[in-house]
């Protein structure tokens, strides 16, 4: 492997597991039952394309769709060669080849927590929300958090990598990430129950009731200079702010109880604070009905880019952060009603981006993707197909019944109509 990918991830706190001689044979059991035991050996003629149950045309995908044909630009003169496919391996923690509507996975290293399993996940409820129309593609995915083949240094030769998020100084791609389907391990629902319970959580109390502060809860030691100048912040009196260390492992212990994201919506604004590098905490923080202060990013995640300052979220300078915070509070206290006109714009942005639209999401980037490969995708003797059942048989109980409540079905609509990409992109 290469660059950080080496290194240990600086908010690894849950400690590793130890197996002893009993759970080792276990585990290795399982790991053969999972991988060679699961998934059904019959029926391996190409999937028949879904029939939609509907006459209505298709609908037009969101505006920030149009993303997908910028993160590929790099790649629409040249074609992606399987050698460039072969490179990125260098920088990749799996393989995923799908091949006639089937899924085969070549692992390269361990990924924090379960996010590969999760992703993978995604991919499986893609193939079974579109049966038979997802191309066969082969593609490198990184699960690291931040994006590492920069334009300038690989401009001669960049190779597609897939991530969750990236900059406008790197060729990574971005790709729905892994908490949509669950986070199990801080207790993170799927993204279908998770945002209306927040959005129930932020109807609790009128506008005019919540707190007039600005409130965030996280956790600073995570090698984010921007959060560690946060906790400067913290006087509600002075810079009209709220700031809460987030401890994971005392949540962990005492049941999650005071983690709960539907709570955390009392305030009339909401702070997102980079970490390491993107977080997936700006999900949560729209969806709570507040005016959500962002700190100027660095990165992006895929839909965060359809967001618009001062429609969605309220711009914040890390200049001064402290007195940007109390500016951006004293102006929301004194325009309640444009206040939450930007707080409500930012959670229906959030209530607009259902799971249906994830997965358009994901099926257009491999659609438009496979177009530009100039080879045949083939899985490699190496890899092994990944099912359902197989997934299934990995996880943990908790796991499984995320896994269980974000399983989709074919789908009765097509996907939405993506609009071709402008001229600014095919030059």
């Amino acid at each position: 492997m290469a660059g950080h990918n080496l290194e240990p991830t600086p908010w690894h706190i849950f400690p590793a597991k130890s197996f002893d001689d009993e759970t080792r044979q276990s585990r290795a059991y399982k790991i053969f039952q999972c991988s060679y035991l699961s998934c059904p050996y019959f029926n391996r003629s190409i999937i028949d394309r879904p029939r939609f149950q509907t006459n209505k045309p298709a609908t037009q995908c969101p505006e920030f769709f149009s993303h997908i044909h910028r993160d590929l630009a790099p790649w629409v003169k040249s074609g992606i060669t399987e050698n460039q496919v072969m490179e990125a391996k260098n920088f990749a923690a799996f393989r995923i080849v799908i091949f006639q509507g089937r899924l085969y996975l070549d692992p390269y290293y361990a990924c924090f927590q379960s996010r590969m399993m999760v992703t993978i996940w995604g991919f499986i409820q893609l193939l079974r929300k579109y049966p038979g129309m997802v191309p066969d593609v082969d593609l490198m995915f990184d699960c690291m958090d931040k994006p590492i083949l920069n334009r300038t240094e690989r401009q001669s030769n960049p190779v597609p990598l897939f991530r969750y998020c990236t900059t406008r100084e790197h060729f990574d791609i971005p790709f729905p990430d892994w908490s949509f389907w669950g986070w199990s391990e801080i207790n993170i629902r799927p993204w279908s129950e998770e945002f209306p319970d927040i959005k129930k959580g932020s109807q609790a109390k009128r506008w005019a009731a919540k707190q007039p502060l600005a409130f965030w809860k996280g956790n600073p030691d995570v090698v984010s200079p921007v959060r560690l100048e946060l906790l400067q912040c913290n006087d509600s009196r002075k810079w009209g702010a709220q700031i809460m260390r987030q401890d994971w492992v005392q949540e962990a212990r005492e049941g999650f109880e005071a983690s709960k994201l539907s709570n955390q919506c009392t305030y009339r604004y909401k702070i997102y604070a980079e970490g390491f590098a993107w977080s997936v905490s700006l999900k949560y923080i729209l969806s709570c009905g507040a005016m959500t202060l962002i700190i100027s990013p660095q990165y992006e995640d895929f839909f965060s880019r359809g967001l618009i300052p001062k429609k969605n979220y309220w711009p914040v300078s890390p200049v001064d952060l402290c007195k940007s915070i109390k500016s951006a509070v004293d102006w929301g206290n004194s325009h309640p009603a444009e206040a939450q006109e930007i707080a409500k714009a930012g959670q229906d942005f959030m209530e607009s981006l259902s799971m249906d639209k994830i997965y358009d999401y994901m099926f257009h980037l491999i659609t438009e993707y496979s177009k530009l490969q100039m080879f045949k995708p083939v899985p490699p003797p190496s890899a092994l197909e990944v099912c359902p059942d197989s997934v299934l048989c990995f996880a943990d109980e908790k796991q499984r019944l995320f896994f269980e409540k974000s399983s989709t079905s074919p789908s009765l609509e097509p996907p939405c109509n993506l609009m071709p990409a402008d001229d600014s992109v095919r030059s």
